[in-house]
């Protein structure tokens, strides 16, 4: 197997806190050729001693009303791609290890199992992953450009090699009846293989992207089994894919007279230029394909019907997530990352940088975003503080009520449960609201307490996806809600001059220290 570095992309190798900060995530060979590494005989000797606790876990386990957190039992495993089998066991890849483990929540045990043809030292994040009805586990390796095959039963491996052609990425997996697809990251396509071939090497069609030199993001499958993905240029522009698989397929399936070009089986839909980072797509219920903006604090929906584009916001990050202690941050964005839906119709997507689980019901248009307790100070401007920083959670899978989530530097899986009640609620009567450019409007909310207890140190959500729009309230930053009175909180919504005509999603609510609650009301600027 040949081994390059563990991200071969600018924008995998640098995490961007902020729109003003990076903090570079290290190659696998430190740049000290001489570090102090202390043998332990764990997986933690792949890292340097000064890097440990950057990489390897800050502290135990923890807690909220909403989360449970618990500890890998092997130390530095930089758990990612995660599933849930049909018996809700949940399965997990290890970056530092190249080992697949489940977690069995009856019993909350663990099981990792070892990978013989892994090679000693190596590393690789493992992006994609997913559980077949044959009951073997599939996972991607881009370091090693492989597509691995995991036989519980039997508890072996099979390495499959990966068509690579220059720089390849073999990131999300999804199996999709009798084939596989992958998007490569950097190769620049989807690919579809069959399952049931046997070997190392495999049959593969790979359908080229559109956009040359872009990078071909996450994809999503709809109701008519066409696929949606999305190519882009860092930090540029992009376009949203929808291929016809299927279509395509039948075509290939008659003699060669009658068969039609690739390209006349794809349809290309110009992203907005708001949207520059588009990792996490998914199909809704209703047939929209939704994406996470990983450069910003927005999301997207893509309604096919009319081919519109509708921008929306989560709340900004608590200050506990990235610190601020030098004051360097300016603008702190949550960077929304993957995105799925669950069987009632809510999207639910992780936001990397404010260490939260977001969900989010389009028919209410409510957004809950509840906080990862465990933050390692080495991934914030946290300064002295040990309340602070990142876990780094960059995957999740949906079982029922509960969202199983890894920390990729805490050595932590987690699951939030959704079906606990909420510490509070938020209404309002206004739905929508119409201005004008240099106008402004007064509305109100109502925060009601669903808690028997006062609740302390509750803060606003006002967040707005326009920097010509603001949005204030008259109430301080901090207030206590009494057990039994409601909080109406008045709001001011203001559209500069150069308010451009459309519609914007302006987010309302309330947050405590583990949960956010609020509501989108939708604007319309007229011309």
């Amino acid at each position: 197997m040949k081994k390059k570095g563990i991200f071969v992309t600018v924008f995998f190798g640098i995490i961007l806190l902020t729109s003003t900060v990076a903090i570079a995530i290290p190659n696998i060979i430190p740049e000290d050729e001489s570090p102090d590494v202390t043998i332990t005989g764990t997986p933690a000797d792949n890292f340097p001693d000064a890097q440990r606790a950057q990489f390897c876990g800050s502290g135990d386990a923890k807690s909220t009303p909403f989360v449970k957190e618990y500890s890998i039992p092997t130390v530095c495993t930089n758990p990612l791609a995660i599933v849930a089998d049909y018996d809700g066991n949940v399965w997990f890849t290890q970056t530092n290890t190249g080992k697949l483990a489940k977690f069995d929540p009856q019993t909350e045990s663990f099981y990792e199992f070892d990978n013989p043809s892994w090679p000693k030292g190596g590393r690789s994040m493992m992006w994609g992953i997913d559980y077949s009805p044959d009951g073997s586990v599939w996972f991607t390796d881009e370091t090693y450009d492989s597509l691995w095959r995991f036989l519980p039963d039997t508890e072996k491996y099979q390495r499959v090699a990966y068509p690579s052609e220059g720089n390849s990425l073999p990131q999300r997996l999804k199996v999709d009846g009798s084939q596989i697809i992958v998007n490569d990251f950097t190769g620049n396509k989807i690919t579809f293989l069959d399952p049931a071939q046997t070997g190392e090497d495999l049959n593969y069609l790979s359908i080229p992207s559109p956009v040359d030199n872009s990078v071909t993001a996450d994809f999503a499958i709809d109701a008519d089994d066409n696929i949606w993905y999305t190519n882009w240029l860092f930090q540029e522009s992009g376009v949203l894919v929808k291929y016809d698989n299927a279509g395509f397929q039948k075509s290939v399936a008659r003699t060669a007279e009658d068969s039609l070009p690739l390209f006349d089986f794809i349809e290309i839909f110009e992203l907005p230029p708001q949207l520059l980072t588009p990792n996490g797509a998914v199909v809704s219920h209703d047939g929209k394909v939704w994406l996470a903006d990983t450069s910003s604090s927005h999301f997207f929906s893509f309604d096919p019907k009319n081919e519109q584009f509708t921008q929306y916001v989560t709340s900004d990050p608590q200050l506990m997530t990235y610190g601020n202690f030098t004051g360097i941050i300016k603008t702190p964005i949550s960077r929304p990352y993957w995105i799925d839906v669950d069987s009632s119709g809510r999207l639910v997507f992780n936001e990397q940088t404010s260490n939260s689980i977001a969900v989010m019901d389009p028919k209410t248009e409510s957004l809950v975003e509840y906080s990862i307790p465990s933050r390692n100070p080495n991934w914030g401007d946290c300064g002295d503080a040990s309340n602070c920083g990142l876990a780094q959670v960059f995957d999740f899978t949906i079982y029922g009520d509960k969202i199983w989530f890894t920390e990729w530097v805490e050595n932590n899986i987690g699951v939030v449960d959704t079906s606990i009640e909420l510490p509070l609620s938020v209404e309002s009567d206004f739905k929508s609201i119409l201005m004008k450019a240099g106008e402004s409007k007064n509305l109100n909310f109502v925060i009601y307490p669903q808690s028997q207890k006062d609740l302390s140190d509750i803060s606003l959500v006002l967040s707005d996806t326009s920097d010509f729009l603001n949005v204030v309230a008259n109430p301080p930053n901090s207030f206590q809600l009494d057990s039994n009175s409601p909080r109406t909180i008045d709001v001011t919504i203001s559209a500069s001059e150069e308010a451009s005509p459309g519609t914007y999603k302006i987010l309302l609510g309330a947050q405590t220290e583990d949960v956010s609650i609020s509501k989108y009301v939708t604007l319309t600027i007229e011309p």
